[in-house]
């Protein structure tokens, strides 16, 4: 007691001191620290360093990023790594600090003295057809000899023979449906590339007895069904060509597959393109693509009068896994008053080939943005309040590894010091106009930074006011605002942080108008088109959207290190979370009321209110108190608190219960819609069970998020 008394009084005292000195000082001259402690953002550096941002420096950068293909742990990859650590350690413009770390990693690769391949098979053994095993080169980067052949990463090595059968993009209703025409077992299964990730299409198919699985590219899914490379395709236009192939990861999880939740120091994605040969009965409408044919599903097999009738399917996959070294590249500014609190900036770095768009257009923009503020803090002319963080990560390609053996070693640090993630990715799909992600909190300061940045291309008209044209929706309390998507997957490295950290966290890009295109991403994504040429002539000539996303970001990031008051609203939180409890409750409260299930007068209702009352409470205190660190520790906490280690036991390193994965595809609590769906399937007990327990999950932790806004006891 006694040595807590005095605790107490060396504090009070030290608060004590601090305010007569920033009182004194208000009339005479403040030290350099008293001024520190009190300062607020900028906002004539802000526009010092919009001003500074310059587009032909980064399509300077992407040129040197992308002059040879970069996978990771290549000798490639090394290369991009010495960059980033040459860049960062620059004594003009470098940060104050910058590392590599090193981790194990389990990774797979195929055998470049042993391809990968697909043929058709007679029952005499004759190979008909082999699959192309290569892209066709258009211009000498498809020539160079570290370019990857297509491969799907993880694929086991094995041979297997079957008939063919199509099972449209692979989903648990594809394969449902297909197995009341064909029986499954023993066949391979092609499938289309959407509606599932790559490592569910397998998944999928395994109860149904499928030995193998094959994934394409649609046309129609990519090109808006145009397939001629002699004027249709790229190298004339951004259209992937007709030999292109998406490489991919067939990881089950994020992160290091031999060391989950530990930070250490056959499938085959080649196009068949015989949907014409296949027999049985015609497919559905909507499984139908751009190829000049009906799509069968499948005898299975071919048809009796082709050339491939009786024929198999065989898969020789001669894929190998190697533990590696991977690297991030770490770099910090050090924060003047708060040093102990991180926003962190992260990009992977590692391609499939090239990558000029993925990643390497997010690389070039950070390298841009870490020049500019390197530069003002080595001029003495800024250091932000907190610390900055900036992560080029590894290995994401094959499962997000990097970000999240870094989440996984700096764990309880990371918890409890970090305010916020940004991750710019992609950070140029297109450039027509922004789109963002992330935790509602973070919707005002992207706004305000949106709102100060020139859309690419439109002087007169902002971020902000070009992105509400192409994407809005209607807020109770704003109005009219641009539409903001939420960071519920695993597509990106924002991954570890939002779902095992429980970090406020966004995924910042320009994309293009989805009223002209119905491409599903940009079209040369993870093939060997997916270079300088490609990203300079096709993706953003001038590169002012990769400008425009710099300034955007960048803006965002200062906003987060030197506002007094950390920008982040928890009143636009809870806009959402009534929107999620609105369609929980017109979904599933009849049903539920048959099975006893009642949300009348559920605690999820009054958890949804009492968030609501805490977070309007919150707004009135930032408004009228000076208990600044107390303030911030709470927006800052916020996320965590809707952390549940149980909730999900079925999903590794899920455990945000408004924002993890979710395969029901409703705008709700996914745990909810998840159990809901599973249970109105089955009908089992013990499902409606499940879906009562998520109900419980769900009141828990957001009337324990409440409990972190309201005043400290």
């Amino acid at each position: 007691m006694i040595k807590q008394l005095l605790i107490s009084i060396v504090c009070g005292a030290a608060m004590l001191t601090v305010g007569i000195l920033i009182g004194h000082y208000g009339i005479t001259n403040a030290p350099s620290w008293v001024k520190d402690v009190v300062r607020d953002v900028d906002e004539s550096l802000i526009e010092k360093f919009l001003s500074e941002v310059d587009n032909i420096q980064i399509q300077e950068n992407l040129k040197e990023l992308t002059k040879v293909p970069h996978m990771a742990t290549t000798a490639g990859d090394e290369q991009t790594v010495q960059l980033m650590l040459k860049r960062w350690q620059d004594p003009e413009s470098g940060l104050d600090q910058a590392w590599r770390e090193e981790y194990l990693v389990y990774l797979s690769f195929p055998d470049p003295k042993n391809p990968n391949k697909v043929t058709v098979v007679s029952p005499s053994e004759t190979v008909l057809h082999t699959a192309r095993e290569k892209e066709k080169s258009y211009t000498p980067d498809q020539d160079d000899p570290a370019v990857v052949q297509p491969y799907a990463a993880y694929s086991p090595a094995g041979h297997q023979r079957g008939r063919l059968v199509y099972a449209n993009q692979g989903k648990p209703s594809d394969y449902l449906l297909l197995n009341q025409t064909v029986d499954l077992k023993g066949t391979i299964a092609i499938t289309r590339y959407g509606g599932a990730g790559r490592a569910a299409k397998a998944i999928n198919a395994a109860p149904y007895g499928v030995i193998g699985v094959l994934v394409y590219t649609d046309p129609l899914d990519i090109n808006d069904g145009l397939m001629s490379d002699a004027n249709e395709t790229y190298p004339h236009s951004w259209y992937m060509p007709p030999s292109g192939v998406e490489r991919g990861s067939f990881n089950t999880h994020y992160g290091d597959m031999l060391t989950p939740y530990l930070a250490t120091n056959s499938n085959h994605l080649l196009s068949i393109g015989h949907f014409s040969e296949l027999g049985g009965e015609a497919a559905p409408k909507e499984w139908q693509g751009a190829f000049n044919c009906t799509y069968n599903f499948g005898g299975p097999g071919f048809k009796p009068t082709s050339a491939f009738n009786n024929s198999d399917v065989k898969l020789d996959i001669f894929n190998h896994e190697k533990i590696k070294n991977s690297s991030n590249v770490m770099g910090v500014i050090k924060g003047s008053v708060e040093p102990d609190r991180y926003v962190i900036y992260g990009n992977h770095r590692d391609s499939w080939v090239h990558g000029a768009i993925d990643p390497s257009s997010g690389t070039s923009v950070m390298l841009e943005l870490t020049r500019v503020l390197g530069k003002m803090v080595k001029q003495g002319k800024w250091r932000p309040r907190r610390s900055i963080i900036f992560g080029s990560w590894g290995a994401e390609e094959f499962g997000l590894i990097g970000s999240a053996e870094y989440t996984e070693q700096y764990f309880t640090k990371l918890s409890e010091r970090t305010i916020a993630y940004i991750n710019v990715d992609i950070a140029v799909f297109a450039n027509a106009t922004l789109r963002a992600s992330g935790m509602p909190s973070v919707q005002n300061v992207i706004f305000k930074a949106a709102k100060q940045v020139n859309a690419a291309g439109l002087e007169s008209t902002s971020v902000y006011d070009n992105w509400i044209k192409y994407s809005n929706r209607t807020s109770p309390a704003h109005g009219t605002i641009p539409r903001m998507g939420y960071l519920s997957g695993a597509g990106s490295d924002y991954a570890a942080f939002v779902h095992y950290l429980g970090i406020t966290a966004m995924d910042i890009s320009y994309t293009y108008d989805r009223s002209k295109t119905n491409a599903r991403i940009y079209p040369a994504y993870h093939t060997a088109y997916d270079t300088f040429d490609y990203a300079s002539k096709f993706i953003d000539p001038g590169f002012v959207s990769h400008q425009a996303i710099a300034r955007t970001a960048g803006n965002v990031l200062i906003r987060l290190a030197d506002s007094l008051v950390l920008p982040l609203n928890c009143s636009d939180y809870a806009e959402i979370l009534e929107d999620y409890l609105k369609t929980a409750v017109n979904l599933y409260q009849n049903q539920l009321q048959v099975k006893h299930i009642s949300m009348g007068k559920h605690p999820l209702k009054r958890a949804v209110a009492s968030f609501r009352s805490a977070a309007t409470h919150l707004d009135q205190v930032i408004l009228s108190s000076d208990l600044v660190r107390r303030i911030n520790d709470q927006l800052m906490l916020l996320d965590r608190a809707f952390l549940n280690p149980l909730a999900f036991p079925d999903k590794y390193a899920f455990r945000h219960v408004i924002w993890a994965s979710s395969s029901a595809g409703k705008p709700t609590f996914p745990g909810l819609a998840d159990a809901y769906a599973k249970a109105e399937s089955s009908g089992q007990p013990r499902d409606w069970d499940k879906v009562h327990y998520h109900l419980s999950v769900l009141s828990q932790a957001i009337e324990g998020a409440a409990n972190t806004l309201v005043d400290v006891i």
